[in-house]
């Protein structure tokens, strides 16, 4: 079963830029893609950004759409979101997952369609 280890969150001022990465370990590497999500205390976990390996297809939450690039680093197995312009509103834990089964179209923006989650990263966001 693939394992997932998320890297690279912390303290941001309003405006500034992080990337958080999540790299894949162990015997199955993803198949179909990776996905992040993200909780803000007392809120619900909500979907930010996808991508579908096989056409490099990439999915986002309006609320990051323009800001946010999720991309893939083959070479370390792994998946960066670089998000841009940020905002208090931003601030979560980001956690990436990985489907458990092949997802297609709209599947990708839901937190059902993902069977392996990491422990997740917190990312601040100061006014």
């Amino acid at each position: 079963q693939v394992q997932l280890v998320e890297s690279g969150g912390g303290l941001v001022q309003t405006g500034g830029s992080i990337t958080v990465s999540c790299a894949a370990s162990g015997p199955t590497f993803p198949s179909n893609g990776l996905g992040w999500f993200r909780q803000a205390p007392g809120k619900e976990r909500e979907f930010v950004a996808a991508m579908r390996w096989n056409s490099d297809m990439t999915y986002y939450a309006d609320s990051v759409k323009g800001r946010f690039t999720i991309s893939r680093e083959n070479a370390k197995n792994a998946v960066n979101l670089q998000m841009n312009d940020l905002r208090p509103e931003d601030t979560a834990v980001y956690t990436c997952a990985a489907p458990g089964r092949f997802l297609y179209g709209s599947n990708w923006y839901y937190s059902g369609s993902y069977a392996t989650w990491g422990r997740g990263t917190q990312v601040t966001v100061s006014s």
